[in-house]
């Protein structure tokens, strides 16, 4: 969520009514004709049921760039995308102590580690943070001790995934970045369209952002001008953590309010499935008369693009399994909006690894320049990557759940899966060009004839496609 309603107006002075002000909206400067278009973009108030400010925790000084002898350096030809020489350290030093373990080269990895240990604090400046996430997947992919970890982390994570921090968590994420946001207002506005002139609809959402989309999408819908229709949303979690679901579970009754709250019909539910691959057409309950919209936000990338080993080299691989059982439901439309990465095509450690130091570097720098280093939301977000980047170097390759492809893939494969892509119209680029003007310089967005993408400086960081049947 952005800032506000525009640099100087206050929800009071707004000319929207009191209950959108007190959700989502859109500054009219930046509305395209449809008036329940204003409320696709996040006017920086969190959601009615989502709100509160968020404490501090504990930051140190900043550590000067390590001096490395000319004799400890590799060519660092794998890392185009990485700029060098402007001060930043821990990314060629990380990659140069990826090389030395796959040179199994020991001297050379103890002084990198011991290096990497001296310098990294999950408290400092960007370097710092970004060299202690990955100093621990190095660690544990030495050790032998990923799977083991990633475990322990995993646990500790449900132990403290409760309602009310992981709430401040993520409304802090999206008020301070459009990392998920982004995707949020690319998915609304292309939804808005599909189902004008539709009065019941069912949104199909297999996502990881608590819900957070659809308080804009109900104050849209309130406002449409032939009448809010029956919102029917069935909100499928592929966690099995039992605290989870009790976070989820309270996510959908304060969002039922809200949604009564703004005179819209709606019907909400929560359906468990872990294996996203084995969903069973029978439990989504299709109805007739409803449009069915399937919207996957920063989500499918955890599903497994391999066939299980056991299996035939044709088989479909689950990845495959989800989009076809998605196109037997025959939606009238399917949002995918995810990381811009290529975490899984070349299989081998180093190529992998340099993909992940250049995707989270991004990610890294553009939350230092939005977060304040005291944010414990801050680093709660970073504590995540975390236990992603731990599962990425440091798991065996069946446990690997960090499974990223960039657009050109999934586009390859939504159309095998029997979807043609429905290029998102020019109201929708504008919102998402609205939505950039809330948050700091050097955020941005480049409309393909793939999807819409958020950049960072000019890398892609996210996409957002939208596909039809055919």
């Amino acid at each position: 969520m952005e800032k506000g309603l525009s640099d100087h107006q206050s929800p009071e002075q707004s000319s929207m009514p009191p209950t959108t002000s007190l959700a989502y909206g859109l500054a009219d400067e930046h509305i395209s004709g449809d008036p329940s278009r204003k409320h696709l973009v996040s006017s920086g108030k969190p959601p009615l049921y989502l709100r509160e400010e968020s404490p501090s925790a504990p930051t140190t000084q900043r550590t000067s760039s390590p001096q490395m002898d000319q004799s400890d350096r590799i060519e660092l030809t794998q890392l185009p995308a990485l700029q060098r020489g402007d001060g930043r350290w821990a990314a060629s030093l990380l990659i140069e102590c990826a090389a030395a373990v796959v040179q199994k080269d020991a001297a050379r990895v103890q002084h990198f580690m011991w290096m990497l240990n001296e310098l990294a604090s999950p408290y400092g400046d960007f370097d710092q943070r970004l060299a202690s996430c990955f100093l621990q997947g190095l660690f544990c992919r030495i050790t032998g001790t990923g799977s083991r970890q990633h475990r322990v982390l995993c646990s500790a994570a449900e132990r403290q995934c409760l309602f009310d921090p992981m709430r401040k968590m993520m409304l802090k994420f999206q008020e301070m970045s459009p990392w998920t946001t982004f995707g949020h207002v690319a998915a609304n506005g292309a939804l808005m369209e599909a189902v004008e002139g539709e009065f019941r609809v069912h949104i199909l959402d297999v996502s990881s952002t608590m819900c957070t989309q659809w308080p804009t999408l109900l104050e849209a819908l309130a406002t449409r001008s032939d009448g809010a229709p029956h919102l029917r949303l069935t909100s499928i979690l592929v966690s099995s953590e039992e605290a989870v679901v009790k976070v989820m579970t309270e996510v959908g009754a304060r969002l039922r309010k809200f949604a009564r709250l703004m005179g819209v019909p709606f019907e909400f539910r929560l359906l468990q499935q872990p294996e996203l691959e084995l969903l069973d057409v029978a439990t989504i309950q299709p109805r007739a008369g409803e449009a069915l919209i399937v919207n996957c936000i920063h989500s499918l990338h955890n599903v497994s693009e391999r066939p299980p080993p056991s299996s035939s080299s044709s088989a479909a691989s689950p990845r495959d399994l989800v989009l076809n059982t998605f196109r037997s439901l025959n939606p009238k439309l399917v949002i995918i909006a995810d990381d811009e990465a290529d975490l899984i095509s070349r299989g081998d450690f180093m190529s992998r690894f340099v993909e992940a130091v250049r995707y989270y570097s991004l990610f890294f720098e553009s939350v230092e320049e939005s977060f304040p280093r005291t944010s414990n939301e801050r680093l709660m977000l970073e504590r995540i990557v975390s236990r992603k980047i731990v599962n990425l170097l440091a798991c065996d390759e069946a446990s690997i759940s960090e499974r990223q492809e960039k657009s050109s893939q999934w586009v390859m494969r939504m159309r095998r899966a029997g979807f043609a892509l429905a290029k998102f119209s020019d109201d929708v680029a504008d919102d998402a060009r609205a939505l950039l003007k809330r948050y700091k310089e050097g955020w941005g967005y480049t409309n393909t004839d793939v999807g819409l993408f958020l950049t960072w400086k000019e890398q892609p960081t996210v996409f957002a496609t939208s596909w039809k049947p055919f």
